[in-house]
C-alpha cells in the first residue's frame, strides 16, 4: 500500500509541526516496529483494531491517536484463531469434520468456539441446531444471507441484518457441548453470491464485497478462542469473505484423485487473494476423512499427499469411514460426545484430530 501521512501545523505555535493526525499502514508498521503484513493481519483478525477514517485508492488511513491507543493495549489483546475449512468438491466430510472440531474443542479442551456457516447447503447449521429451528431463523431473516443481501440494497436503505438475533449461542445437540455458538447459513446464499460482484463500491471505495463478513462480526470476533468458517465448495465472493477473516485454512478430503485434485488450485487462489489484501493466510493442513485402510487407492493417495512438498501438511490423525461417522452428521440429541460419535473408536479418532488441530494452528499462526 502507498504511504499516506497527513500532518498539521499548529495555529498556536506557528512553524511547529504537530504529531501526525492521520496515518497509513506503512506508518503504523513503523510505529509498532513490525512489517506492513503484520499490520494488515492485525486489522483482519483483531476486532479492536480501529476502523479507517477513509478508504483511499492508496489504502486505508486511520486517526493517529486511535492507533496509538491501540498499540498501547496490543500486548493485552488475545485474538481468536480463525480457520476456514474448504474443498472444491462436495461430499468429502467437510461438514462432519467442522462440526466435530467445534464440539471436541468445546467439550474436551474447554475452548469457546464460533462456527460460521457460509455454505448455502446449510448442512452444518442443521447439524448444530436442527431443521426446525433453522426454518424459523431463515423465515425471520436471521441468517448470514441477510447480511449479504443488505450489501446489495441502494445507498440509504435500512439494513436488516441483526447480529444479536442471528448469533445462536450454546448450540449442538450434545449436552456436554456448552461453548459453541453459530452464525447460520441459508439456501438464499446461492442467489446472493452471483450478485455480490455487482455491488456499489460506495464512498471512498469503502464497500468491498469480500469485507462484508469482517465488518459485521468485528464486535464479537475476539470473544472466542477458535472461529471455524465452513466455506462453500467454490472460491467465490462468499468464500473470500471467510478467508478474509481467517489466519489459516484446512482442507478436509477423501483420499482419492477427484477429491484431492483441486488442492493446488485452492493453494494458488488463496495465496493470490492473501497477497492482494496484504494478509497471511496459512496452510494449516489436509485432513483425511472417510479413510478406508483396505483401499489401495486411499493408501496410495495419502502417501502421495504426504510426499509432495508443494502440498500442505497432512494431519496424522485420520477419520475412517463408518456408519457411526455418517450418523454424527444428523441432529440427534445425546448427553456425551461418546454417545454421539459411537464407542467403536470414532470418539478417539475425532479427539485426536482436535488435539492435533490445536497444535497445528498454534504452531503456524
Amino acid at each position: 500500500m502507498g504511504r499516506v501521512l497527513v500532518i498539521g501545523v499548529s495555529s498556536r505555535r506557528p512553524g511547529v509541526i504537530e504529531p501526525p493526525e492521520l496515518v497509513g499502514v506503512y506508518e503504523i508498521a513503523e510505529l509498532a516496529g513490525v512489517s506492513t503484513t503484520v499490520v494488515s493481519n492485525w486489522r483482519a483478525r483483531d476486532a479492536r483494531f480501529p476502523e479507517p477514517t477513509a478508504e483511499l485508492r492508496s489504502g486505508p488511513v486511520f486517526r493517529a491517536d486511535q492507533i496509538q491507543r491501540y498499540l498501547k493495549r496490543r500486548s493485552k489483546v488475545v485474538a481468536a484463531n480463525v480457520i476456514s475449512t474448504i474443498n472444491l468438491k462436495g461430499g468429502v466430510g467437510k461438514t462432519t469434520t467442522t462440526a466435530a472440531l467445534a464440539e471436541f474443542l468445546s467439550a474436551e479442551f474447554g475452548k469457546k468456539v464460533l462456527v460460521i456457516d457460509l455454505d448455502p447447503q446449510t448442512n452444518l447449521t442443521t447439524v448444530l441446531i436442527g431443521e426446525k429451528k433453522w426454518q424459523k431463523l431463515n423465515g425471520d431473516g436471521h441468517t448470514l444471507a441477510t447480511l449479504f443481501t443488505d450489501a446489495l440494497k441502494p445507498d440509504g436503505e435500512k439494513p436488516e441484518f441483526d447480529l444479536s438475533a442471528t448469533l445462536q449461542t450454546g448450540v449442538s445437540p450434545v449436552a456436554d457441548v456448552r461453548s459453541v455458538d453459530l452464525l447460520p447459513s441459508s439456501l438464499d446464499l446461492i442467489d446472493v453470491q452471483d450478485r455480490l460482484g455487482t455491488m456499489s463500491t460506495g464512498r471512498f471505495f469503502s464497500n468491498n464485497p469480500t469485507d462484508l463478513l469482517r465488518k459485521a462480526i468485528k464486535p464479537i470476533l475476539n470473544n472466542y478462542d477458535y472461529v471455524l468458517v465452513d466455506c462453500p465448495p467454490n472460491l467465490g465472493i462468499v468464500t473470500l469473505n471467510g478467508l478474509r477473516i481467517s489466519g489459516g485454512y484446512v482442507i478436509p478430503t477423501i483420499p482419492d484423485v477427484l477429491s484431492t485434485y483441486g488442492i493446488p488450485q485452492i493453494q494458488k487462489r488463496v495465496g493470490e487473494f492473501a497477497d492482494g489484501i496484504g494478509q497471511d493466510i496459512e496452510e494449516i493442513g489436509v485432513i483425511v476423512s472417510k479413510y478406508r485402510a483396505a483401499s489401495t487407492v486411499h493408501q496410495t493417495t495419502v502417501a502421495r499427499l504426504e510426499s509432495d512438498p508443494s502440498l500442505p501438511d497432512v494431519f496424522e490423525s485420520v477419520i475412517p469411514e463408518g456408519n457411526d461417522v455418517a450418523a454424527a452428521a444428523e441432529f440427534v440429541k445425546s448427553q456425551t460426545l461418546r454417545q454421539k460419535y459411537g464407542y467403536s473408536g470414532r470418539f478417539n479418532d475425532f479427539r485426536a484430530l482436535a488435539e492435533e488441530f490445536i497444535d497445528m494452528v498454534e504452531s503456524k499462526l
